[in-house]
């Protein structure tokens, strides 16, 4: 069993204010379990950008992106155009990232890498 797919077998857990949030390290050790993420320079952020065919393709994986954050409770932040798809995600209530951020991106990276 790979590592990204014991991300995708988890669910996130509330999160509340005042929570820490990860370490630089520790995001750079959890970030090895999703391909094609990246890190922000200021550690409080993960990233990745998809690519379509065309704008149908975008919009359905915006919509399955969008059901995702609705079963986790957990929503990503987006931007899109005719043919790609920009998704950050961080946990705005502690500040930083959380595992519920990698929980969900390793949920939505499988909605095309399997």
């Amino acid at each position: 069993m790979s590592t990204e797919h014991d991300l995708t077998a988890r669910h996130c857990t509330p999160c509340e204010g005042g929570a820490a949030p990860m370490t630089r390290k520790e995001a750079q050790a959890t970030l090895r379990q999703i391909a094609g993420w990246e890190i922000s320079e200021d550690g409080t952020m993960i990233s990745r950008r998809f690519r379509f065919k065309n704008f149908y393709e975008t919009m359905a994986f915006i919509n399955a992106m969008a059901w995702i954050a609705n079963t986790q409770d957990h929503h990503p932040d987006f931007s899109a155009s005719y043919n790609y798809c920009l998704v950050n995600y961080t946990t705005h209530a502690i500040g930083g990232l959380s595992e519920n951020d990698f929980i969900c991106a390793a949920k939505v990276t499988a909605l095309l890498d399997e």
